[in-house]
């Protein structure tokens, strides 16, 4: 079974004391002072290609969009058990949103012959969710979002448990080629060993920029995003909350003259 999975490079905010400011564009913000990990969501997903490709072999193929400081994450998941990795590099690349981001994510991925895409879930730094299923659509294949259990039926067919609401485990059948979103959870990603990481330093890290793409300047970055990021701001802080006392005839009364004098009602 041959596996692409796609990992992200997000900053590491799991610090109390990490203060985030919006940089000099006011489209962004400024990671000068943040260290850099691995996407949460995206870590259980290069665990479950891990597991399996020594189940069932064949080779995990990992795909990254960043600059050159994101080969760290990448040599981290080539340390665990990757084989082999693409990243994709280009000025021409910033500020694709969904659609840019899976378009160029295929650019990498269609000429590789995979059985499997495995996505995370969710990115931890902006909270999208849609990558996965725009790369799925782009590529013609089924996919399932949210996966926290993968089995697989025969070499053409996986059984996939997707969670819902309240903790609920959903079955599914789906057919090969396919992508999957995984869920946090699924699975206990492993630390590299000293072994993994001296072998992964020797694997090779193929750089796609926008001519190796095949892509046009207009399919990727805001000229091929059909959602522009215009501006961060940070919160207003304002008035604190009223706690409203007394029984619940009292409070419901209270509640609603409230709501009548701000025009809620």
């Amino acid at each position: 079974m041959n596996i692409v999975v796609c990992v992200k490079q997000v900053p590491d905010t799991s610090d109390p004391d990490t203060e985030v400011h919006i940089d000099g564009t006011g489209r962004g913000v400024d990671q000068s002072k943040f260290s850099f990990v691995i996407n949460d969501a995206d870590n259980y997903a290069v665990e479950e290609a891990i597991l399996l490709k020594e189940k069932h072999g064949g080779e995990v193929t990992v795909v990254n969009i960043g600059g050159e400081a994101a080969n760290q994450v990448i040599r981290m998941a080539l340390a665990k058990g990757g084989d082999g990795a693409v990243r994709l590099d280009d000025e021409s690349f910033v500020y694709s949103d969904v659609v840019a981001t899976a378009r160029l994510l295929k650019s990498a991925i269609k000429d590789l012959g995979c059985d499997l895409v495995l996505t995370g879930c969710m990115a931890s730094d902006d909270g999208y969710g849609a990558v996965g299923i725009a790369l799925a659509q782009m590529l013609e294949v089924p996919h399932a979002a949210y996966v926290k259990t993968v089995e697989v039926v025969d070499d053409k067919k996986l059984k996939v448990g997707r969670e819902l609401e309240g903790g609920l485990l959903e079955m599914n059948e789906i057919e090969m080629p396919c992508l999957l979103a995984i869920q946090t959870g699924g699975n206990e990603p492993r630390y590299a060993s000293f072994k993994g990481i001296r072998e992964a330093s020797k694997k090779e890290i193929k750089v796609m920029d926008l001519a190796a793409t095949g892509l046009s300047a207009d399919e990727v970055g805001e000229s091929g995003s059909v959602a522009v990021m215009t501006q961060y701001s940070v919160p207003e802080v304002g008035d604190l909350a009223e706690m409203i006392e007394g029984d619940p005839a009292e409070t419901s009364a209270k509640l609603a003259n409230i709501l009548k004098e701000k025009g809620l009602v």
